[in-house]
């Protein structure tokens, strides 16, 4: 087959802007960005020990900057772009230069034949030139290594101190058909510096992102431009394994999020499991790999260490909603690997045990988040008036779990266990509606010190998740979700309610739409024997993630635009896409094929 052909490419042609959407590949650190026709290349990583803060990579100078190609007299040559997943194609009046991934840590440039060079700027503080290129370091408490190696002959090389403790690279060459240049930053002792027939390479990166396609189920029509993207986002979003980071894992968004957040992990491995099962399992491991003597899971998991305790905005362990089971579960439902489930079956028991036992204050049997970013719900209006809160969402989490632990335990043969976690899991029913639901409001409220948290977001409806509330309170809840005053605007749902007075559609979870809490609500209205609403609301879903040509974190519920500080290119907003878009195409099989 001709990669280079490839369908899939095709529909992806020039998606990636590179202003939002870097460049990038599977497992790699780099990011490739564009402004100005200049490149630059920055590390998605998180250098906590230099720089004493989790997200200081976000405005960390690029470790090459202001990269230009370069004619024989050394003046800049202007470009127009064209982009693939495979390899950046830059046409010039010198010929075609094209970027390609060799590998996680090395990036290709292909050079047209003739003489021509490239400029640039390393923000490494060591440099010593060669006669194949050269070598730079960055010293100190992080180190990070640069070589530039070329097979073509080199007419002008200079290096020369820049500001900042970096250098300034110029290098001229007189290039054949086989000529490139090749670039390795790596965190290691030794160097990529093996330049290969770029030809080969090109169609080797074209096969590997057409097989990566090609292994996803195929979607109806309407959906394979955003579906395909989405797919990409999930592959390029892949870091390797570095330390902490012991399983080949997905970022949140490697722009903005580097690292592997836990409940980010469990959407991913929904998408995971359509492709790759080992990969959707991982997702689930590497959490599991750090988990505390006491059961706790971390809420997030970096290269240098995990996350399990924060002082801000208030002292206490952080973690994040307990859907292992629920992911694990769906797993199972599409590879039928028993192993896996009996592999994590006490794991999780000793996850769902901790949160009653940390956090069941009042011993009620209900559970109260202790910090607010374990809910995931960061600056919610729910802790306005302070932690610990009785929330519903996460004790409608508790119970789903105790049920799906049920089902595992009933599939690896411990029918004692399955008895036992059902029911747990009626009890836990129960209690939300003996506790949190209110008759006159037709809600669940968020308690705090036993009193009604009185704002109103989609997670007062929650326990419509579990599918064990009467018909009645299950009719009342869903009243509010498709109340168009409520939470039912042209892109539902919102994280608070439409007419709430601290509903702000712009700030985070403070009214935005939250794509995975559709696809929660989606399956618990389907759970709740209401169908046409959850297919009317994954309509919607998918028409508001495809009205873009970027996935973001959240969306404006009225408008379907995305809020200025929603993180573009993120993962579980693309695995919910991939899921729902499955889902729809499946049920109108004979649109499901692609042509």
């Amino acid at each position: 087959m001709d990669y280079l052909a490839s369908p899939y490419l095709s529909i992806l042609k020039n998606r990636l802007d590179l202003k939002r959407i870097p460049f990038s590949d599977r497992g790699s650190r780099l990011l490739v960005f564009l402004a100005n026709q200049h490149l630059s290349i920055r590390l998605a990583e998180r250098w906590f020990k230099r720089e004493g803060q989790l997200a200081a990579y976000r405005q960390r100078p690029p470790i090459v900057d202001n990269f230009q190609f370069i004619d024989a007299d050394g003046s800049p040559i202007p470009f127009e772009i064209t982009t693939y997943p495979h390899c950046l194609v830059f046409h010039t009046i010198q010929g075609m230069f094209t970027m390609i991934f060799l590998d996680t840590e090395t990036i290709m440039v292909t050079l047209p034949k003739g003489k021509c060079g490239v400029t640039f700027t390393a923000n490494l503080d060591k440099a010593t030139p060669d006669r194949r290129g050269g070598v730079l370091q960055l010293t100190g408490d992080i180190r990070r290594n640069f070589a530039y190696t070329t097979n073509a002959k080199i007419l002008f090389h200079c290096v020369e101190p820049d500001t900042n403790r970096g250098h300034r690279i110029s290098i001229n060459m007189e290039a054949d058909d086989d000529s490139a240049l090749v670039l390795n930053i790596t965190p290691r002792l030794g160097f990529n510096r093996y330049v290969p027939a770029p030809q080969t390479m090109i169609e080797i990166a074209a096969k590997k992102w057409h097989e990566w396609f090609a292994a996803a189920p195929a979607v109806s029509p309407q959906y394979r431009a955003q579906y395909y993207f989405a797919w990409w986002v999930m592959g390029a979003g892949l870091i390797s394994t570095r330390f902490y980071t012991t399983r080949e894992a997905m970022t949140p968004s490697k722009v903005h999020y580097v690292g592997v957040w836990q409940w980010d992990a469990f959407f991913h491995a929904i998408a995971y499991r359509y492709v790759n099962t080992r990969l959707a399992q991982d997702q689930l491991r590497i959490l599991l790999d750090h988990q505390r003597e006491d059961g706790m899971i971390p809420d997030a998991v970096h290269d240098e260490g995990t996350v399990t305790h924060l002082t801000f905005p208030v002292d206490a362990d952080v973690t994040k909603p307990p859907l292992i089971a629920w992911a694990a579960w769906k797993l199972f439902e599409h590879d039928g690997d028993r192993e896996f489930l009996d592999e994590i079956f006490e794991p999780i028991v000793r996850w769902n045990e901790w949160w009653f036992n940390k956090n069941d204050l009042n011993k009620n049997g209900l559970c109260e988040y202790l910090h607010p970013f374990s809910s995931g719900l960061d600056d919610s209006p729910l802790w306005d008036e302070g932690v610990p809160v009785e929330s519903p969402d996460l004790n409608t989490y508790l119970c789903l779990q105790q049920s799906y632990l049920a089902k595992i335990a009933n599939e690896i043969g411990d029918k004692l266990a399955a008895k036992y976690w059902t029911k747990r899991s009626k009890a836990m029913a129960q209690r939300m509606l003996r506790l949190m639901w209110d008759e006159e409001a037709g809600i669940f409220w968020a308690l705090k010190d036993g009193k009604p948290v009185k704002v109103r977001t989609p997670f007062n409806l929650f326990p419509l998740l579990t599918g064990q509330l009467p018909e009645r309170i299950s009719q009342r809840l869903v009243s509010h979700l498709t109340d168009p005053l409520q939470f039912w605007p042209r892109f539902p749902v919102p994280t608070v309610a439409l007419d709430d007075p601290k509903y702000n559609p712009t700030q985070m979870w403070r009214g935005p739409t939250w794509v995975n809490v559709n696809y929660l609500l989606i399956e618990g209205l389907k759970n709740s024997g209401f169908t046409n609403i959850a297919h009317q609301l994954r309509r919607l879903t998918l028409e508001l993630i495809s009205g873009q040509n970027d996935i973001y974190e959240y969306y404006h519920p009225e408008t379907g635009d995305n809020p200025p500080k929603a993180a573009s290119v993120f993962g579980w907003s693309s695995a919910v896409y991939i899921d729902l878009a499955i889902q729809a195409s499946l049920e109108g099989a004979d649109d499901a094929r692609d042509e």
